[in-house]
């Protein structure tokens, strides 16, 4: 008898696309209440630091994004749960590269389109970290 194994999309990432998953939320919530004290303070380096938060929280999104793509060509059912991480990954990644450019303008120029994008880039990781690492089954029998 032959025994065929098939890739299934794994509901739950691995441990490492769990911890890039899991820091873009801080990175980019970071940067939204830099933003927010900026916006407050008039203090040009809450902008700066911002824009490093944006920086890396695009790194981290970044490599998330290669393993959500290394999932998604393995499973061999791509299911819309699967695709819809994926697309959101991408759109936060995205939305975080034009936030990244919005920030490199000179001082208060970056107010208010950049706090807007930091709004929507964090709850936007905030939904793809919490598609990615939820599963659908809490137990049981699969």
């Amino acid at each position: 008898m032959t025994t065929s194994t098939q890739l299934a999309y794994r509901h739950r990432p691995g441990p490492l696309h769990a911890i890039f998953l899991a820091g873009t939320v801080p990175l980019f919530l970071g940067a939204l209440l830099s933003d927010i004290a900026y916006y407050q303070s008039y203090q040009i380096q809450w902008s700066n630091f911002a824009a490093w938060l944006i920086a890396g929280g695009l790194v981290f999104c970044g490599l998330a994004l290669v393993f959500a793509l290394i999932n998604l060509i393995r499973a061999e059912h791509k299911g819309g749960r699967a695709v819809l991480y994926f697309l959101l990954l991408l759109i936060t990644w995205v939305l975080g590269l034009v936030n990244a450019f919005e920030h490199a303008k000179d001082a208060w120029a970056v107010m208010p389109t950049g706090l807007v994008m930091s709004v929507v880039v964090t709850v936007l990781s905030l939904v793809a970290a919490w598609i990615g690492l939820s599963n659908l089954r809490s137990g049981g029998v699969r």
